[in-house]
């Protein structure tokens, strides 16, 4: 039997992301995304020099249910080649702020337009491995939403149930090694796609905010 709580509405993400904001420093992460365990190394990567990064969650409202938007990279990418993400990039000297850097390179990578955006939410900033502080920013689109994706940066795009993702049955763990030292991180696995990373802390934060 499907549980009713990781059946979410519009409504729901609408007013449950409601009293979020976007942070004042787009550059600042939060010290409690990073485990305390984790190697001293690590750590320090984790919030040293750190560039602003902004991905939209991109929330599609479909007839039979609210879906997920996310890409797999491009092989040929410098940072995170052919790994699963949200769309999004570093932060411009001509953006106005992460929402805008969001909205821009989603445009850029899929082809969605800022104003097929509802912007409804923000996220905590989260540090990358590879020195990017990234704000996600939630929004929501419409059915009749099309894709434009650009094949040097994108290999393709997929959706995601938002249930299938908010149900942490659905959440695996694998181990990582850095520095000898083994981790365990999150991870899920849909229809031969592998969401983990920052991406699935993504997901498993703004989990935290719709499951009540």
């Amino acid at each position: 039997m499907t549980d009713s709580r990781f059946a979410l509405t519009r409504a729901d993400i609408v007013a449950r992301l409601s009293k979020t904001a976007l942070e004042d420093d787009p550059g600042g992460v939060h010290l409690a995304t990073i485990d305390r365990d984790w190697p001293t190394g690590l750590q320090q990567r984790l919030t040293a020099n750190l560039m602003p990064a902004g991905v939209l969650i991109p929330i599609i409202d479909r007839p039979d249910g609210l879906a997920i938007l996310l890409t797999r990279r491009s092989a040929d990418l410098k940072h995170h080649a052919g790994q699963v993400s949200f769309p999004g990039g570093r932060m411009e000297p001509q953006d106005q702020d992460i929402r805008q850097t969001a909205l821009r390179e989603t445009d850029e990578e899929v082809g969605i337009h800022p104003d097929q955006v509802q912007v409804i939410g923000y996220l905590p900033t989260m540090p990358t491995i590879t020195g990017f502080a990234v704000t996600p920013v939630v929004g929501l689109l419409g059915d009749d939403v099309t894709l434009e994706v650009d094949p040097n940066e994108v290999e393709r795009a997929f959706e995601v149930p938002l249930q299938f993702l908010m149900d942490p049955n659905n959440q695996h763990l694998s181990m990582r090694e850095f520095e000898g030292v083994k981790m365990q991180l999150a991870e899920f696995h849909y229809e031969g796609e592998k969401i983990w990373g920052a991406t699935a802390s993504m997901v498993i934060a703004l989990r935290q905010f719709l499951v009540i």
